[in-house]
């Protein structure tokens, strides 16, 4: 069985279309999708949509992310209080809900927090941050110790996170694996002379032993950039500007 599993979407269109044309060319036969749909992307309403309405095809295994979270519970307290830190992502987030329907808020809202799902015999554990919070970072400098802290109490055999828009990946002492898949929507991970794109995970599973592969996927960033600086809030051509140069995760 091949799994695709693609997380931290924001929006992005352009990188769902090319990620999901891509999975199809794989022959994935299931994609696990772990959160983050819309939150200060080019077209939250469309991405919202676009998962919402794959919620019963049983190809789709989706959890909740922390800004879906933040949508779903919106509050001039939490604006005011995410402003102080990043008042960029406060504008996109109060434009975010006033663009999305009652609909897609109960969506992002009755979406698990996390989920653990079995194939071929191997139990995977799916989050969007770590198994402890769902806004917890798993980076490649992480120490050892501490993931191996993030994972007291966890039967699974593979975390499957999101989050940072980061991939990696860790072996840990007591044989857990846990693989971070990165971001199709806004990645924070550029390789040498190369422009950012879309990067996803697959896992092959074969006789209960998991081949690990993040893929790397070109898109239109061009048009994408320029959806989200046309958008209406106060901040919006910054984050245009960090999907076709990433440097920091917030502003």
């Amino acid at each position: 069985m091949k799994i695709a599993v693609i997380s931290d979407i924001h929006g992005n269109m352009e990188a769902i279309d090319a990620v999901m044309a891509d999975i199809q060319q794989k022959g994935c036969e299931k994609i696990f999708v772990l959160g983050d749909y819309a939150m200060a992307g080019p077209e939250p309403d469309y991405a919202v949509q676009y998962f919402k309405n794959r919620i019963d095809n049983s190809d789709f295994t989706m959890i909740q992310g922390n800004t879906d979270l933040m949508i779903a519970d919106y509050s001039e307290g939490l604006y005011n209080s995410l402003k102080e830190k990043a008042p960029v992502m406060a504008e996109a987030l109060k434009s975010d809900v006033g663009m999305l329907n009652p609909s897609a808020k109960k969506f992002l809202k009755e979406l698990p927090i996390q989920k653990e799902v079995e194939a071929e015999g191997i139990r995977f554990l799916l989050v969007h941050g770590s198994p402890r919070r769902n806004n917890e970072d798993i980076l490649p400098d992480t120490p050892m110790e501490e993931v191996e802290n993030m994972l007291e109490n966890v039967d699974a055999d593979v975390i499957l996170c999101g989050h940072t828009h980061i991939p990696c990946g860790f072996q840990t002492r007591t044989k857990k694996t846990v693989v971070n898949a990165g971001s199709i929507g806004r990645t924070f991970f550029v390789r040498d002379n190369e422009p950012p794109k879309a990067c996803y995970l697959t896992i092959d599973v074969q006789n209960g032993k998991c081949l690990y592969e993040h893929h790397f996927v070109d898109y239109n960033r061009e048009q994408a950039a320029k959806k989200l600086a046309s958008r209406d809030f106060t901040g919006a051509d910054k984050l245009a500007g960090m999907l076709l140069n990433p440097k920091i995760r917030h502003f």
